[in-house]
């Protein structure tokens, strides 16, 4: 058995959404690193671009907004000018919406579940057919949902429909797996907990703080989110069909549960 090669992407090709900043530049980076060619979207096109220039030639930006079905395939068809397969999709592109209870706007409801949910699955749908055409019994393409630790457990926060839309879109992971291993196309998902990131200010703004209520004693970096992506994405992750990587440093399985008799 030979794992010198076993995490790395030479010749792949990879579309990365929501990948000009945060957790999808970080999976971006990654994937560089390993030698694939990746292609990063955005709805920010400047910000697109200037994430792509850093992170070297073998980045490119293809700015869209992927909010809606159509915005979805117009992303797909624009791939298929430049490419002929995608070996690797990272459904990252995500929003949130926090408001109390009784003023939570259907608006903020519909954003969420629009590009977090129905986002991921049609293009997924509409890419389908060049993860076909890259897929082998041997190699297969891969499909990683980018998912939270907020949909496998209640947070305090008011942040309804983005709490539901990530427990629906971990499920939805298993679902779409059962149907695309037929296809030699493998669906997972990685559940980031405490990152840096615009979306995540707590850990970008006090991550001393933050990092107090995480098992591990710290948030996560660059490295730790690159690694669980590039492990799913890679030969070494061809046989984790269907299953959400959790990666949290602890705080969704290794918490200890607060007594609550004193």
């Amino acid at each position: 058995m030979d794992t010198t090669n076993l995490f790395r992407l030479d010749g792949r090709v990879a579309l990365v959404t929501g990948g000009s900043r945060g957790i999808g530049r970080m999976i971006a980076a990654g994937f560089v690193a390993q030698g694939a060619k990746v292609y990063i979207t955005a709805r920010k096109a400047d910000a697109c671009d200037a994430t792509a220039a850093d992170l070297g030639p073998n980045c490119i930006s293809i700015p869209h907004d992927i909010s809606t079905v159509e915005g979805c395939r117009t992303l797909a068809a624009e791939l298929a000018k430049r490419e002929a397969k995608l070996d690797i999709l990272v459904n990252n592109a995500g929003a949130a919406w926090g408001v109390p209870f009784d003023e939570f706007p259907e608006s903020g409801w519909d954003k969420v579940m629009d590009l977090n949910v129905k986002s991921p699955f049609f293009l997924t749908q509409a890419l389908h057919a060049m993860l076909k055409t890259a897929a082998s019994a041997g190699r297969p393409a891969k499909v990683i949902n980018i998912t939270s630790i907020d949909g496998q457990r209640v947070n305090p926060w008011q942040t309804y429909s983005y709490q539901a839309s990530k427990a629906a879109l971990i499920h939805l992971t298993r679902r779409v797996a059962a149907e695309l291993i037929q296809d030699n196309i493998v669906v997972s998902s990685l559940a980031p907990g405490a990152f840096p990131s615009d979306m995540n200010r707590a850990a970008r703004d006090h991550g001393d703080g933050v990092a107090k209520r995480i098992p591990a004693g710290r948030i996560g970096v660059t490295e730790d989110m690159a690694g669980a992506a590039i492990y799913l994405a890679s030969r070494a992750g061809d046989y984790v069909v269907g299953e959400t990587l959790t990666v949290d440093g602890g705080i969704v399985n290794a918490s200890l549960a607060s007594s609550i008799d004193g």
